[in-house]
């Protein structure tokens, strides 16, 4: 009975920490915004990729296996024919270029704020300072070198 109170715990303190919370809204917030780029994809970049290919359907793109010709993929799935829909591998592989550039620019913009806020942030004043004759770090506040006795 003590072990499973201590597992219970282990388990609490392991949900509570914050890389997993940290994770678990990441998840969320990537699946909605998963949504959003696929609905960008198939409804604002697809139409005009197809308009500028001359009504190319991506959607309607495959091979049917079963040697029969069919006009749209609809039909080729009614009739039960197995088929390869590369033009929805096509779609897949535009929502992932987009989703990639997407995050490019975000972590992007994360650094360069990140960088603005660290140059900022006041320097430390030096404590230490180098003889000029001995190459030894020495006090900043230093007269004689301890190492060489130059004066500095």
């Amino acid at each position: 009975m003590a072990k499973k109170k201590g597992i219970i715990t282990e388990f609490k303190t392991f949900i509570m920490r914050g890389n997993v919370i940290d994770l678990a809204v990441g998840v969320i917030i990537g699946g909605a915004f998963k949504a959003i780029v696929d609905s960008l994809v198939a409804d604002i970049i697809m139409p005009v990729v197809s308009l500028a290919t001359k009504g190319i359907d991506f959607a309607n793109l495959f091979i049917s296996l079963d040697g029969n010709k069919y006009d749209t993929l609809k039909e080729a799935k009614e009739a039960g024919a197995a088929a390869i829909t590369y033009g929805n591998f096509i779609s897949v592989i535009l929502n992932f270029l987009i989703m990639a550039f997407v995050i490019f620019m975000i972590v992007k913009g994360i650094n360069r704020l990140s960088e603005k806020v660290k140059n900022k942030e006041p320097q430390a004043a030096p404590t230490t300072k180098e003889c000029p004759y001995c190459k030894s770090e020495i006090n900043i506040d230093a007269t004689k070198c301890p190492n060489c006795t130059s004066e500095v």
